[in-house]
């Protein structure tokens, strides 16, 4: 049986020992830490593949450059800015003046 007490400020206000796992043997009390996989399968060594942390340093005209980016893709949209786009006058080639 795990041990409850009661901890203020905790949400609920419990908090529980952490007993372990019995395995086959029911001498054997294992630590849930403890459980870990004896050998790495294919999904961890694909998963340490994928996502792998890359550090990436950038120049300053590179990290410049980047702002700009980032400023232009997240900029905001508004119905206006839209309207605008959308209802801007077309010219085709070079406007003839009237003499």
């Amino acid at each position: 049986m795990a041990n409850i007490e009661e901890v203020p400020g905790v949400f609920g206000g419990v908090k529980t020992e952490d007993v372990g796992v019995v395995t086959e043997n029911a001498t054997n009390v294992v630590n849930n830490s403890a459980n870990l996989p004896a050998k790495v399968g294919f999904w961890n060594k694909l998963k340490s593949v994928l996502f792998y942390e890359i550090k990436v340093e950038l120049t300053p005209h590179q990290q410049k450059i980047e702002d700009e980016i980032n400023d232009f893709l997240y900029q905001d949209i508004t119905w206006t800015k839209v309207k605008d786009f959308l209802f801007q006058e077309v010219t085709f080639g070079k406007k003839k003046e009237n003499l």
